[in-house]
């Protein structure tokens, strides 16, 4: 017998709520049918789903694994109706793109255009979504691809690296690092950096960390106040310096400038979608900026 997405929908909305009452309340169910659905369930997968105390309702381990894969599945059904939808609706060449602000979209649009989107027949729309704000509509189906700097791949999404960007600095104009060609990781040493998320929250933030580390630099960061403008800008906002890849020189309207990091340093851009879902539109867009054999190697990964 198969698993019963409805029945795994009640697992995870008494997980959710902490208990029957709530979690039948949220389902439009009596306490019963829902007991009886649980119940139900925990024969069929063979094992004790939930820890039922006398206030409080909790997964067991076997039981927060289901979840964690209930959560996917319903993701999955809920992405295989909208594409459908799509397709039933002569909608099967439109590509919804999602990028996190640490990928341009001057770079989005530098990618589709590698891909030839346009010249395949595909509509891109792009949006830029934070991190957590991108893996849910990926997970929904709302978007059919999400680019990103070092997002992992969750439970229920797929990545893959599609290229690299050149990483540089941002200072504010005048500043004496303004002047010179290039600059070396070290020479930022006690420069107060600002970045966009929180170390140890943040992947590209811990990516970022990672890098002046290797180059024996404990980076001073601070969080950008303000969220979700261009990279470039943070240094307008704070006066501190930024990591970008935007191409060096002035930028920002002449407050900002940009210089080249010697030697060079690279960050990746990597692509996530809905593990096994299909979009014509995004296997064109994958095997077009595929960089050598990488976006294979990171599949069978």
């Amino acid at each position: 017998m198969s698993l019963d997405l409805r029945k795994l929908e009640h697992l995870v909305a008494v997980a959710e709520e902490g208990g029957f009452t709530r979690a039948a309340e949220r389902l439009h169910l009596s306490q019963q049918a829902l007991s009886t659905s649980i119940r139900t369930l925990e024969r069929h997968v063979g094992v004790r789903l939930l820890d039922r105390g006398h206030q409080h309702v909790t997964p067991t381990p076997a039981g927060q694994a289901l979840i964690d894969d209930a959560r996917a599945l319903s993701s999955q059904a809920l992405a295989a109706l909208d594409r459908a939808r799509r397709i039933g609706r002569g909608r099967a060449g439109h590509l919804r793109i999602g990028h996190t602000p640490a990928v341009t979209a001057e770079e989005v649009v530098e990618l589709l255009t590698r891909a030839g989107t346009e010249e395949q027949g595909i509509q891109a729309h792009v949006r830029q979504l934070f991190p957590d704000e991108l893996r849910e509509q990926l997970l929904t189906g709302a978007c059919d691809l999400g680019l990103s700097r070092a997002m992992p791949a969750d439970t229920g999404l797929t990545r893959a690296r599609i290229g690299e960007h050149r990483l540089r600095v941002a200072v504010p104009a005048g500043d004496p690092l303004a002047a010179r060609p290039a600059v070396a990781l070290a020479d930022l040493r006690g420069r107060p950096l600002t970045v966009w998320g929180e170390a140890g929250s943040s992947a590209y933030t811990d990516l970022l960390i990672g890098l002046c580390r290797r180059a024996g630099v404990e980076p001073d960061v601070r969080r950008n106040p303000v969220q979700g403008t261009p990279p470039v800008t943070a240094v307008t906002a704070t006066g501190r310096i930024a990591f970008v890849t935007t191409p060096p020189g002035p930028a920002a309207g002449g407050a900002a400038y940009v210089v080249d990091l010697d030697p060079p340093v690279h960050v990746p851009v990597h692509a996530l979608w809905p593990a096994h879902t299909t979009c014509p539109g995004r296997d064109v867009f994958l095997s077009r900026t595929a960089e050598g054999r990488q976006v294979r190697d990171d599949m069978r990964g």
